[in-house]
């Protein structure tokens, strides 16, 4: 695997990055075992995702800044008390961008790419404060929310759900179930986007790229 390329934020001065391999050593990161609540299946550090390969490669990324951290677990606190018994597990967290990299090497240029952030541009998972989530019932299977995690399809947009509902491609307890999952991030200080049911944003997209140190 190819040295990241880490370009400078537009607009201001390079914030230094920080190497994945010296995160269990920063102040400002939480290990996701060590969040209330909160359980962690990271598809990435295994096969069992969309590129069928492991694509962390013995890389410990199963760590979040912070504020995104206590967010998670307000969101599961929050949910603990709607859904006694229910819980979010964590399916991606923390991703370097050597592995973002990698990965937009493989799908720039085919649909996939709009399922990716442009490393150029930066994920917002690279900076410890995007997590890919689901919920899990009292008796630890996932809830069914229509389509499976990174299913690269138009079934896992939120923005289509009424059409989906509509057309039959989707249930009224698919929807209800990622409304739940979504209001228990809300709860956390998280953004879902348009496009993917499971992923959510924490703080302000532009001024994590800008002011926050990015992890290779």
């Amino acid at each position: 695997m190819s040295l990241p390329r880490v370009p400078a934020p537009a607009g201001a001065a390079a914030v230094p990055p920080l190497r994945v391999e010296a995160i269990a050593a920063h102040p400002q990161f939480r290990r996701l075992d060590t969040l209330q609540g909160v359980l962690h299946d990271l598809r990435y550090a295994s096969r069992n995702n969309f590129a069928g390969v492991e694509l962390y490669r013995g890389m410990d990324c199963a760590w979040l800044r912070v504020e995104a951290a206590a967010g998670l677990e307000a969101a599961a606190a929050w949910l603990a008390r709607q859904r006694p018994g229910w819980r979010i597990v964590v399916l991606d967290a923390l991703r370097p961008q050597r592995v973002q990299e990698a990965i937009w090497d493989d799908v720039a240029g085919t649909p996939m790419e709009h399922y990716f952030a442009n490393p150029l541009r930066g994920s917002i998972h690279s900076f410890g404060m995007a997590v890919d989530v689901t919920l899990l019932d009292p008796q630890g299977l996932e809830a069914d929310m229509g389509s499976g995690f990174d299913e690269m399809a138009p079934a896992s947009h939120p923005a289509l759900h009424a059409e989906h509902l509509k057309s039959g491609v989707l249930t009224a307890a698919h929807v209800a179930e990622r409304t739940c999952l979504a209001a228990a991030m809300a709860h956390g200080g998280f953004q879902g986007i348009s496009t993917e049911w499971w992923h959510f944003d924490h703080g302000d997209r532009e001024r994590v790229r800008r002011e926050w140190p990015r992890v290779i």
